[in-house]
């Protein structure tokens, strides 16, 4: 996991910046569309338990939506 140097929020303080996008979710492509939305979810769900924990990512929520929707082909 690559990750940029601290940063400082107004809201949050200091925080770790993960540089992504991370991780991949292309390997699922071939999985059934019914497999592909769980794995979407899981995706959004490992994303969520990262920034509860005070990590921040650099790609935004909507570029993050975007190129997993686009990986998984859904």
């Amino acid at each position: 996991m690559n990750r940029l140097p601290q940063t400082t929020t107004a809201e949050k303080g200091p925080v770790s910046l993960i540089a992504g996008p991370w991780p991949s979710y292309s390997q699922f492509k071939g999985l059934p569309e019914c497999d592909r939305w769980v794995m979407y979810s899981s995706a959004k769900a490992y994303r969520q338990a990262l920034e509860d924990q005070g990590l921040v990512m650099a790609e935004t929520y909507d570029a993050f939506v975007r190129r997993v929707t686009g990986e998984l082909d859904i």
